[in-house]
């Protein structure tokens, strides 16, 4: 086998293995609670989660705020009990954002 076979080789059993690994998603769309995401009107650099608990169990959520060139931003976690309302900010900070340019939400039981 020559040298440029065997890297052929190696670089293809690699995308193989790469490719049978599972991707971790990122924080999605809630499907247990209810929200809102939302760019504040007056701030562009501020992604804004805002949920309510129709459950009968408590739960906590953050916003997750991507944020183009800088890095994502993550909200504080919020605990809602069952009927609760609550909001979760993240900021995209730094000279290099480019605004918001999603919002999602991480939801748990709590």
């Amino acid at each position: 086998m020559s040298r440029g076979t065997r890297i052929a080789a190696a670089v293809a059993g690699s995308l193989v293995l790469m490719s049978a690994i599972p991707a971790t998603p990122a924080a999605a769309a809630a499907t247990i609670l209810d929200c809102d995401t939302f760019v504040h009107a007056n701030d562009r650099d501020l992604g804004i989660a805002a949920c309510s608990n129709p459950t009968g169990q408590t739960w906590i959520f953050r916003a997750v705020v991507v944020c183009g060139r800088a890095p994502d931003a993550v909200g504080e976690w919020v605990t809602l009990p069952p009927g609760g309302y609550g909001e979760s900010q993240g900021y995209c900070a730094g000279i290099f954002t480019s605004g918001v340019g999603a919002v999602g939400v991480d939801e748990r039981p709590a």
